[in-house]
Protein backbone atom coordinates (compact mmCIF):
# COMPACT_ATOMS: atom_id res chain seq x y z
CA UNK A 1 0.00 0.00 0.00
CA UNK A 2 2.96 2.33 -0.35
CA UNK A 3 3.68 4.95 -2.94
CA UNK A 4 7.24 4.93 -4.22
CA UNK A 5 7.83 8.18 -2.35
CA UNK A 6 6.58 6.72 0.98
CA UNK A 7 4.35 9.76 1.39
CA UNK A 8 0.55 9.55 1.35
CA UNK A 9 -1.99 12.31 1.82
CA UNK A 10 -5.39 10.69 2.32
CA UNK A 11 -8.36 12.63 0.97
CA UNK A 12 -11.61 11.70 2.70
CA UNK A 13 -14.93 11.55 0.86
CA UNK A 14 -18.47 10.75 1.98
CA UNK A 15 -20.04 10.52 -1.48
CA UNK A 16 -18.93 9.88 -5.04
CA UNK A 17 -17.38 12.90 -6.73
CA UNK A 18 -14.50 13.80 -8.98
CA UNK A 19 -10.95 13.78 -7.64
CA UNK A 20 -9.39 17.21 -8.24
CA UNK A 21 -5.70 16.40 -7.63
CA UNK A 22 -3.52 14.79 -10.27
CA UNK A 23 -0.65 13.82 -7.96
CA UNK A 24 0.12 10.24 -6.97
CA UNK A 25 0.74 11.03 -3.29
CA UNK A 26 -2.93 12.00 -2.86
CA UNK A 27 -5.16 8.99 -2.23
CA UNK A 28 -8.98 9.24 -2.07
CA UNK A 29 -10.73 7.20 0.61
CA UNK A 30 -14.47 6.79 1.14
CA UNK A 31 -15.14 7.42 4.82
CA UNK A 32 -18.04 5.39 6.16
CA UNK A 33 -17.79 3.06 3.20
CA UNK A 34 -19.59 0.23 4.98
CA UNK A 35 -22.69 2.47 5.11
CA UNK A 36 -22.69 3.30 1.39
CA UNK A 37 -25.70 1.97 -0.49
CA UNK A 38 -24.01 1.95 -3.89
CA UNK A 39 -20.53 0.88 -5.01
CA UNK A 40 -18.02 3.68 -5.51
CA UNK A 41 -14.68 4.10 -7.24
CA UNK A 42 -12.60 4.88 -4.14
CA UNK A 43 -10.75 2.81 -1.58
CA UNK A 44 -13.05 2.23 1.40
CA UNK A 45 -12.32 2.57 5.11
CA UNK A 46 -14.07 -0.74 5.87
CA UNK A 47 -11.23 -3.27 5.53
CA UNK A 48 -8.84 -4.58 8.17
CA UNK A 49 -9.02 -2.75 11.49
CA UNK A 50 -11.93 -0.40 10.89
CA UNK A 51 -14.57 1.77 12.59
CA UNK A 52 -16.34 2.57 9.31
CA UNK A 53 -19.77 1.85 10.83
CA UNK A 54 -19.29 4.76 13.25
CA UNK A 55 -19.04 7.35 10.45
CA UNK A 56 -22.32 9.05 11.35
CA UNK A 57 -20.68 10.16 14.59
CA UNK A 58 -16.98 10.23 13.67
CA UNK A 59 -17.13 11.78 10.15
CA UNK A 60 -13.71 11.75 8.45
CA UNK A 61 -12.20 10.21 11.59
CA UNK A 62 -13.32 6.76 10.43
CA UNK A 63 -11.09 7.24 7.41
CA UNK A 64 -8.28 8.67 9.54
CA UNK A 65 -8.48 5.66 11.85
CA UNK A 66 -8.41 3.26 8.89
CA UNK A 67 -5.34 4.94 7.38
CA UNK A 68 -3.55 4.79 10.74
CA UNK A 69 -4.30 1.13 11.36
CA UNK A 70 -3.98 -0.29 7.84
CA UNK A 71 -1.26 1.67 6.04
CA UNK A 72 2.34 2.61 6.74
CA UNK A 73 4.08 5.67 5.33
CA UNK A 74 6.98 7.78 6.51
CA UNK A 75 4.87 10.91 6.06
CA UNK A 76 1.07 10.77 6.28
CA UNK A 77 -1.55 13.46 5.85
CA UNK A 78 -5.27 14.14 6.07
CA UNK A 79 -7.27 16.33 3.68
CA UNK A 80 -10.90 16.61 2.63
CA UNK A 81 -12.36 16.07 -0.80
CA UNK A 82 -12.83 19.83 -1.20
CA UNK A 83 -10.09 21.14 1.12
CA UNK A 84 -6.37 20.97 0.36
CA UNK A 85 -3.19 22.62 1.58
CA UNK A 86 -1.71 25.14 -0.84
CA UNK A 87 1.83 26.51 -0.97
CA UNK A 88 0.88 30.15 -0.70
CA UNK A 89 -2.02 32.48 -1.10
CA UNK A 90 -2.11 34.19 -4.53
CA UNK A 91 -1.55 37.94 -4.50
CA UNK A 92 -5.09 38.60 -5.74
CA UNK A 93 -6.55 36.85 -2.71
CA UNK A 94 -4.15 38.56 -0.32
CA UNK A 95 -5.34 41.88 -1.67
CA UNK A 96 -8.96 40.82 -1.24
CA UNK A 97 -8.35 40.42 2.49
CA UNK A 98 -8.36 44.20 2.80
CA UNK A 99 -11.99 44.08 1.69
CA UNK A 100 -12.73 41.17 4.04
CA UNK A 101 -11.44 43.22 6.98
CA UNK A 102 -13.73 46.18 6.32
CA UNK A 103 -16.65 43.87 5.50
CA UNK A 104 -16.27 42.09 8.84
CA UNK A 105 -15.34 38.80 7.14
CA UNK A 106 -11.66 38.69 8.13
CA UNK A 107 -11.97 36.01 10.80
CA UNK A 108 -14.10 33.70 8.65
CA UNK A 109 -11.71 33.92 5.70
CA UNK A 110 -8.37 33.94 7.55
CA UNK A 111 -6.14 31.26 6.03
CA UNK A 112 -9.02 29.92 3.93
CA UNK A 113 -9.68 30.53 0.23
CA UNK A 114 -13.07 29.73 -1.27
CA UNK A 115 -12.99 29.05 -4.99
CA UNK A 116 -14.59 27.06 -7.82
CA UNK A 117 -11.43 27.23 -9.93
CA UNK A 118 -9.85 23.77 -9.72
CA UNK A 119 -7.64 24.26 -12.75
CA UNK A 120 -6.39 27.60 -11.46
CA UNK A 121 -5.38 26.22 -8.06
CA UNK A 122 -4.31 22.68 -8.95
CA UNK A 123 -0.70 23.77 -9.47
CA UNK A 124 -0.64 25.45 -6.07
CA UNK A 125 -1.69 22.36 -4.08
CA UNK A 126 1.23 20.93 -2.10
CA UNK A 127 3.38 18.57 -4.12
CA UNK A 128 5.68 15.80 -2.94
CA UNK A 129 8.73 18.04 -3.28
CA UNK A 130 6.98 20.85 -1.36
CA UNK A 131 6.18 18.48 1.50
CA UNK A 132 9.70 17.05 1.68
CA UNK A 133 11.23 20.53 1.68
CA UNK A 134 8.96 21.70 4.49
CA UNK A 135 9.33 18.56 6.58
CA UNK A 136 13.11 18.91 6.52
CA UNK A 137 12.68 21.97 8.73
CA UNK A 138 9.38 21.35 10.53
CA UNK A 139 7.71 18.53 12.46
CA UNK A 140 4.29 18.97 10.90
CA UNK A 141 2.06 20.92 8.55
CA UNK A 142 -1.29 22.20 9.79
CA UNK A 143 -3.82 24.70 8.43
CA UNK A 144 -3.41 28.32 9.44
CA UNK A 145 -5.25 28.46 12.73
CA UNK A 146 -8.78 29.71 12.50
CA UNK A 147 -9.51 32.94 14.36
CA UNK A 148 -12.77 32.76 16.31
CA UNK A 149 -14.81 35.73 17.47
CA UNK A 150 -14.97 34.25 20.98
CA UNK A 151 -12.89 31.70 22.83
CA UNK A 152 -12.78 28.10 21.64
CA UNK A 153 -14.86 27.14 24.68
CA UNK A 154 -17.49 29.81 24.05
CA UNK A 155 -17.63 28.88 20.38
CA UNK A 156 -18.14 25.19 21.15
CA UNK A 157 -20.78 25.84 23.81
CA UNK A 158 -22.68 28.10 21.44
CA UNK A 159 -22.78 25.61 18.56
CA UNK A 160 -22.60 22.19 20.27
CA UNK A 161 -23.35 20.46 23.58
CA UNK A 162 -21.58 22.45 26.28
CA UNK A 163 -21.29 19.44 28.58
CA UNK A 164 -19.05 17.69 26.03
CA UNK A 165 -16.08 19.81 27.05
CA UNK A 166 -16.63 19.14 30.75
CA UNK A 167 -16.71 15.40 30.13
CA UNK A 168 -13.63 15.50 27.90
CA UNK A 169 -11.74 17.43 30.55
CA UNK A 170 -12.55 14.72 33.10
CA UNK A 171 -11.33 12.05 30.68
CA UNK A 172 -8.08 13.92 30.05
CA UNK A 173 -7.65 14.30 33.81
CA UNK A 174 -7.94 10.53 34.15
CA UNK A 175 -6.00 9.38 31.07
CA UNK A 176 -3.44 12.10 30.34
CA UNK A 177 -3.39 14.63 33.21
CA UNK A 178 -0.22 16.29 31.92
CA UNK A 179 -2.28 17.52 28.93
CA UNK A 180 -4.71 19.52 31.08
CA UNK A 181 -2.80 22.84 30.88
CA UNK A 182 -2.72 22.63 27.07
CA UNK A 183 -6.43 21.71 26.98
CA UNK A 184 -7.29 24.73 29.13
CA UNK A 185 -5.04 26.91 27.00
CA UNK A 186 -6.85 25.73 23.88
CA UNK A 187 -10.30 26.40 25.32
CA UNK A 188 -9.37 29.86 26.59
CA UNK A 189 -7.78 30.89 23.29
CA UNK A 190 -9.61 32.01 20.16
CA UNK A 191 -7.30 30.07 17.78
CA UNK A 192 -8.05 26.59 16.48
CA UNK A 193 -6.56 24.06 14.05
CA UNK A 194 -9.75 23.27 12.16
CA UNK A 195 -10.93 20.56 9.74
CA UNK A 196 -8.86 17.65 11.14
CA UNK A 197 -6.22 18.34 8.49
CA UNK A 198 -2.51 17.71 9.01
CA UNK A 199 0.69 16.27 7.56
CA UNK A 200 2.89 14.42 10.07
CA UNK A 201 5.91 12.16 10.23
CA UNK A 202 5.13 8.54 11.05
CA UNK A 203 6.32 8.54 14.68
CA UNK A 204 4.42 11.71 15.57
CA UNK A 205 1.35 10.48 13.69
CA UNK A 206 1.30 7.24 15.67
CA UNK A 207 1.64 9.15 18.95
CA UNK A 208 -1.18 11.50 18.02
CA UNK A 209 -3.54 8.76 16.86
CA UNK A 210 -2.95 6.62 19.98
CA UNK A 211 -3.67 9.61 22.22
CA UNK A 212 -6.61 10.93 20.20
CA UNK A 213 -8.59 7.71 19.82
CA UNK A 214 -7.97 6.69 23.41
CA UNK A 215 -9.78 9.88 24.47
CA UNK A 216 -12.53 9.66 21.86
CA UNK A 217 -13.33 6.00 22.54
CA UNK A 218 -13.55 6.70 26.27
CA UNK A 219 -15.87 9.64 25.54
CA UNK A 220 -18.05 7.36 23.40
CA UNK A 221 -18.43 4.88 26.26
CA UNK A 222 -19.62 7.60 28.61
CA UNK A 223 -22.30 9.27 26.45
CA UNK A 224 -25.69 8.28 25.07
CA UNK A 225 -25.22 8.83 21.34
CA UNK A 226 -28.99 8.81 20.77
CA UNK A 227 -29.07 12.26 22.38
CA UNK A 228 -27.05 13.69 19.47
CA UNK A 229 -29.27 14.52 16.51
CA UNK A 230 -28.57 15.79 13.00
CA UNK A 231 -25.51 18.00 12.74
CA UNK A 232 -24.58 17.28 16.37
CA UNK A 233 -24.09 13.60 15.59
CA UNK A 234 -20.63 14.53 14.28
CA UNK A 235 -19.54 15.19 17.86
CA UNK A 236 -16.27 13.25 17.63
CA UNK A 237 -15.13 15.28 14.64
CA UNK A 238 -15.87 18.52 16.51
CA UNK A 239 -14.02 17.35 19.61
CA UNK A 240 -11.09 16.12 17.56
CA UNK A 241 -10.35 19.64 16.27
CA UNK A 242 -10.02 20.87 19.87
CA UNK A 243 -7.92 17.85 20.81
CA UNK A 244 -5.57 18.21 17.84
CA UNK A 245 -4.91 21.79 18.88
CA UNK A 246 -4.29 20.62 22.45
CA UNK A 247 -1.88 17.92 21.31
CA UNK A 248 0.15 20.36 19.21
CA UNK A 249 0.38 22.88 22.05
CA UNK A 250 1.44 20.25 24.59
CA UNK A 251 4.09 18.65 22.39
CA UNK A 252 5.50 21.98 21.19
CA UNK A 253 5.93 20.79 17.64
CA UNK A 254 7.53 22.95 14.99
CA UNK A 255 4.46 23.67 12.88
CA UNK A 256 4.36 25.07 9.38
CA UNK A 257 0.95 26.67 8.98
CA UNK A 258 -0.35 26.83 5.42
CA UNK A 259 -3.49 28.24 3.81
CA UNK A 260 -6.26 25.91 2.68
CA UNK A 261 -8.18 26.01 -0.59
CA UNK A 262 -11.86 25.15 -0.22
CA UNK A 263 -13.39 24.18 -3.55
CA UNK A 264 -17.01 25.27 -3.41
CA UNK A 265 -17.83 22.86 -6.23
CA UNK A 266 -15.83 20.14 -7.94
CA UNK A 267 -15.80 21.21 -11.58
CA UNK A 268 -12.79 21.82 -13.78
CA UNK A 269 -13.07 25.57 -14.39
Amino acid sequence: MKNSSDISIFVYYYKNNIFPVRQSIYRPVMAGNVLQERPNNFTGDDTGDSISEKNKYYSELTGIYWAWKNTSYSIIGSCHYRRFFIKEEPLLYKTARIFYFFAGMYRNRYGLIYSKRINYFSGNILSESDILRIMNNYDAIFPIRRILKNSVKEHYCRHHHAEDLDLMKKIIQKKYPDYLPAFDQTLNSNRLYANNMYILKKEDHNRLMTWLFCLLFEFEIRIDKSEYKGYQQRVFGFLSERLLTTWVLHNKLRIKELPVIYFKSLKYI
